[in-house]
């Protein structure tokens, strides 16, 4: 009773009323730590400095966030399909987790309006909105603890937002599906990813290139290997449909 009224004393004297307003009604109680809820909307590039020289960004909370988000889509997964062995599972949680999904539930919930960033990079813009979903699951946990944030994430987002049946029927592992054409027409796939050579606000941690018999038909980037392998066999299935490998 005197949270929800220190809550709401807050909330109506303060000059950003209509985000904690949105606050209250995206996560179904009334926030309390609310400085960890403005912490998780700044990104790197919108960074400034406390009084021990740290930066004030979200990066901590996106960690945080993407542990807790794993376990919690594990744990769920696990007790909906008693009968699903372990590869399932794994396949289905990454289809959950990924970034391009996260972004999409960003926006779902609206999350997208509180962000501050100062990035002009495009490679930066793609990863913000997956992040700031991270992070601020990581604030949710930080404010009421994992049933609090458990309860959040499955009645608030996976029951509202995302269709498990239709996620069941889909296949955005690129990666599996290139190697499978690769068997099925006797064609030899070689993925070469490493550290990418080039040092640059554009450019991301790895690189992966891939050819088909020798010929290069796809290069992607990304924040780690497996991401950069994704990135690249997209293009090089998009390269196949266009019937550009001979």
């Amino acid at each position: 009773m005197l949270r929800d009224l220190r809550y709401q004393i807050k909330l109506f004297s303060s000059p950003r009323k209509e985000f904690y307003a949105f606050l209250k009604a995206t996560t179904g109680f009334s926030p309390l730590k609310l400085k960890l809820y403005d912490l998780a909307f700044i990104h790197r590039s919108a960074s400034s400095t406390d009084l021990m020289g740290l930066p004030v960004n979200n990066e901590r909370l996106e960690y945080l966030g993407d542990a807790v988000l794993g376990a919690i889509v594990a744990e769920y997964l696990y007790n909906r399909f008693p009968r699903k062995d372990e590869g399932f599972l794994t396949q289905m949680r990454s289809r959950i987790v990924n970034r391009s999904f996260l972004t999409q539930l960003t926006f779902k919930l609206g999350l997208n309006r509180f962000i501050s960033s100062n990035t002009n990079s495009v490679n930066d813009s793609s990863h913000i909105f997956g992040d700031v979903f991270e992070a601020f699951i990581g604030a949710v946990y930080l404010d009421v603890g994992y049933q609090g944030v458990k309860q959040f994430v499955i009645k608030k987002v996976l029951s509202v937002h995302v269709d498990i049946q239709q996620l069941e029927k889909s296949d955005n592992n690129y990666k599996s599906q290139l190697i499978e054409w690769g068997q099925k027409n006797k064609r030899e796939v070689e993925f070469d990813t490493r550290e990418n050579p080039e040092n640059s606000s554009q450019s991301l941690p790895f690189i992966s290139i891939i050819r088909i018999d020798g010929q290069i038909v796809g290069k992607g980037e990304g924040y780690s290997k497996k991401e950069s392998q994704q990135s690249s066999a997209c293009k090089a299935l998009s390269y196949l449909e266009l019937g550009e490998v001979n």
